[in-house]
C-alpha cells in the first residue's frame, strides 16, 4: 500500500498518565515530553493517530461521552503546546460484555480504520505503547513496534513471553525516547535509499 508513514499511539500510560478507567477530564495529565515529540513527528511527516481500548464503556462504568470529554481535554492540552493528533480511534468493546470484535487490541481494526482514512503506509509505520497488546495489533499488519516503560511498560517487560518480543523492535524509557528512535531509523532508511 502506498502512502505516508504513520505512528499509532496508545493513550493511557503512553501519552497521558495511567489512570485505570479514566473518565474525568480533570484527571488528564500529559506525560513529560509528549507534546514536543508529537510536534517532531509532524515535522518529520508522520501521521499521528491515537488508538485506545476503552472497555469501561462495555462494562457500563461510563458512557462514550465521558471518553470523548477526556479526549477533548487531552487535545486541548496538546493544542496549548502547539501539538496535536490527526486521528483518534476508540474500541468500546470487551469480549466478556459485548462479544468479540475486530478492533480491540491486539486486533488491528482501529489501525486499519485509520490507515484507510488517512492514507498511511503500514509497512513504513510504527506502533508505540506500554503493553504488548498495542504492539501486536501493529505487528499483525506489518508495523514496527516500540514498548515504552511508562504506564504498564515495566511490568510488561518483566513478565513478557518470548513470543511477545517479536512485536517489539525497541524498548524506550518513554514516548520521547521512542519518537527519537523511530525518527532516527526513518532518517537512516531514507539516506540508504538515496545512496542506492
Amino acid at each position: 500500500m502506498s502512502g505516508r508513514p504513520g505512528v499509532f499511539i496508545d493513550r493511557d500510560g503512553t501519552l497521558i498518565e495511567l489512570a485505570p478507567y479514566l473518565h474525568d477530564p480533570a484527571e488528564v495529565r500529559l506525560l513529560p515530553g509528549v507534546a514536543e515529540s508529537l510536534r517532531l513527528l509532524a515535522v518529520a511527516g508522520f501521521g499521528r493517530v491515537m488508538v485506545t481500548n476503552q472497555s469501561g464503556v462495555a462494562r457500563g462504568l461510563y458512557g462514550i461521552e465521558a471518553v470523548e470529554a477526556v479526549h477533548e481535554r487531552m487535545l486541548g492540552l496538546l493544542e496549548s503546546e502547539g501539538a496535536g493528533l490527526e486521528g483518534i480511534e476508540i474500541c468500546p468493546h470487551h469480549p466478556d460484555f459485548t462479544g468479540r470484535c475486530a478492533c480491540r487490541k491486539p486486533e488491528p481494526g482501529m489501525i486499519l480504520r485509520a490507515t484507510e482514512s488517512l492514507g498511511i503506509d503500514l509497512r513504513a509505520s510504527w506502533v508505540i505503547g506500554d503493553r504488548f497488546e498495542d504492539l501486536l495489533a501493529g505487528h499483525r499488519v506489518g508495523c514496527r513496534g516500540i514498548l515504552v516503560l511508562t504506564g504498564y511498560g515495566k511490568d510488561q517487560a518483566r513478565i513478557a513471553r518470548p513470543e511477545d518480543w517479536r512485536a517489539a523492535e525497541f524498548v524506550a524509557w518513554d514516548f520521547s525516547a521512542a519518537v527519537a528512535y523511530l525518527i532516527d531509523r526513518s532518517d537512516r532508511a531514507a539516506a540508504e535509499r538515496t545512496a542506492s
